[in-house]
């Protein structure tokens, strides 16, 4: 893991460095201090006239001040140098998990949760980023007045000084527990966040259900819950510094207590002067002082390894959608789509049946093919695997003949536009969001698409027309809206392969019926899959697939399934009845 995350450290090693040089330089001239100030209570102690006293101590006062200052200085480099190389590693790491992320598969998004993968983008890194700031100061400035002060220490009374060593075991069994019990309660608690982050984007995203159907307190109950999870692993791995600090404080109290008591005992036998005895204390203090604060530190470090692993578990994250090696990129697409003998499951390590199974079809070039039934069937399972959404589990997708797996996944997707049954647009105006299909198209061929998709009108009714902004996800249209968007966007694309799954489910008849004029007179070598709940919307489609649990059950043209299908007599039937009512 160290190793993983110590490549995002490459070429801040020279600001590392002065860091770390500012840190101990603060640290000396801040132990220093003591001793400058045991020079003045000695000279005082001394017989000499006023004027002597009086030149030697403004003497040791400015030097003190001078200390002072060069230690400040240090300070300050420390604190820019280590904000800036913690800044740098979160910023390059943050990039490489965004990067690792956005290639993911669906079946890699599947595996975390959307919540989670902010948490660990965002709240994680930001943890690893304190952690790099605090060690580059903490972990050098400690150790640096550690050693230091014993150095000093020492000095004065090497007896005195030993009695320290009893703190070591003690501080020792302290970093074992806070390791051993800490590191599961910090994984826990970033769990905690991911539920939270959960809950809340949930409430966000959903708020006009939430208010349609009056929930909103059992929302503010959820909420809380997940809150309330939240703050009670926090007082968990809060309650390691509830106990270990009392601890470290008692221990703290006694030994300067115990320092003051020997020193006393020195001084009445002559073994130490009085000013020897606060000079060594001050030490004494800076030593319990450091040894706290590296404990502390301990305790963020086992914090910031649970969010490490976090992290590095995405880094690790095998993609299972990648560039074969000499992948295929078409000169001239045609938009042919095949399938042989394809079967299909989300987890293929799974026992579990398969979500389509032995699917063959083959749909030519500028054909338009209906894909029908019921609910649940696999249909839109079926089409994402035509642009590698996912990879089937048995058989091949072959586009123009060659397996969708031997392509290049740029070329691919770019000779395929998709229509989602979730339609999603994007913060910005009209135009913006239709450009996302070409990204040099003109207006001219941006204001042709959306009168192809029908969008045009609407459009023009907006006070701002194409530079309209949209709203986070469009909410400012209606559902009927954003779905004609979205077919311009890809119409505009003009791609050879066009999905339209389920994409005119809230648009009127009469409007659907102009979209699919458009498809014949502005889309005639384009293959256009559609995927609809109602017959109206394939009935005129050049080959029909009726799709039942996962299996093709009839293959056709509307008037053949008519007369032979009867799932598909059951849905015509069925939805004319309703019509007819």
């Amino acid at each position: 893991m160290l190793k993983k995350l110590g490549k995002y450290m490459k070429g801040l090693g020279f600001l590392s460095l002065i860091s770390a040089l500012g840190m101990i330089i603060e640290a000396v001239c801040e132990l220093a201090l003591p001793s400058l100030a045991n020079n003045i209570y000695e000279t005082v102690n001394v017989a000499t006239s006023p004027e002597q006293t009086k030149a030697y101590v403004l003497k040791m006062g400015f030097g003190m001040l001078g200390l002072a200052v060069i230690g400040l200085c240090g300070g300050l480099t420390t604190m820019k140098a280590s904000a800036v190389v913690s800044q740098r590693f979160a910023f390059r790491l943050r990039n490489d998990v965004y990067r690792k992320i956005s290639n993911f598969s669906f079946r890699n998004i599947d595996k975390f949760s959307t919540a989670s993968l902010t948490t660990r983008l965002t709240n994680d890194i930001t943890m690893l980023q304190q952690v790099v700031m605090m060690s580059l100061r903490i972990l050098v400035r400690g150790p640096a007045l550690l050693i230091v002060a014993a150095v000093m220490a020492v000095r004065i009374n090497p007896k005195m000084s030993a009695t320290l060593l009893i703190m070591l075991p003690i501080i020792i069994v302290i970093v074992a527990l806070i390791m051993k019990f800490g590191f599961p309660m910090f994984q826990k608690m970033q769990k905690k966040v991911d539920n939270v982050n959960r809950v809340v984007q949930e409430n966000l995203i959903g708020m006009r259900v939430v208010k349609a159907f009056v929930r909103e307190d059992h929302e503010k109950d959820k909420f809380h819950k997940a809150s309330d999870d939240l703050a009670k692993q926090g007082a968990m791995a809060s309650g390691l510094i509830v106990t270990v600090m009392p601890v470290m404080m008692l221990l703290f109290n006694a030994v300067i207590v115990f320092t003051y008591y020997k020193g006393a005992l020195s001084a009445n036998e002559g073994v130490m002067q009085v000013g020897q005895i606060s000079v060594f204390a001050s030490y004494v203090v800076q030593i319990l002082l450091n040894l706290v604060m590296i404990s502390m530190m301990l305790l963020q470090l086992a914090r910031g390894k649970a969010c490490a692993e976090r992290v590095v578990e995405v880094l690790d994250t095998e993609i299972d959608i990648v560039n074969p090696e000499n992948a295929f990129v078409p000169t001239e697409p045609k938009g042919e789509v095949e399938f042989k003998n394809v079967s299909f499951k989300y987890d293929p390590e799974s026992h579990g049946d398969n979500i389509l199974e032995n699917i063959s079809f083959k749909a030519k070039p500028g054909q338009i093919v209906g894909i029908v039934g019921g609910t649940g069937c696999g249909k839109s399972s079926l089409v994402n695997l035509i642009p590698r959404l996912y990879d089937a589990t048995q058989g091949e997708v072959l586009v123009d003949g060659v397996d969708v797996k031997k392509y290049d996944l740029k070329a691919l997707r770019e000779m395929i536009g998709v229509v989602l049954q979730k339609n999603v647009l994007f913060s910005g105006t009209i135009e913006e969001n239709i450009r996302w299909g070409k990204k040099d198209a003109t207006h001219e061929e941006i204001v042709a698409a959306c009168k192809a998709a029908q969008a045009d009108g609407f459009i023009n009714e907006q006070p701002d027309g194409y530079n309209t902004y949209l709203a986070q996800g469009g909410l400012n249209l209606s559902g009927g809206q954003k779905q004609r968007l979205c077919i311009a966007r890809a119409m505009i694309k003009k791609p050879k392969i066009l999905i339209l799954d389920d994409s005119t489910s809230a648009v009127d008849t009469a409007t659907e019926a102009k979209i699919r004029e458009s498809f014949y007179s502005d889309l005639k070598d384009t293959t256009v899959f559609i995927i609809a709940q109602r017959i109206s919307s394939v009935k005129d489609a050049d080959e029909i697939l009726v799709v039942d649990d996962g299996k093709i059950k009839g293959i056709g043209n509307h008037d053949e399934l008519i007369k032979t299908n009867e799932i598909y007599q059951e849905i015509y039937n069925t939805q004319q009845k309703g019509v007819l009512e």
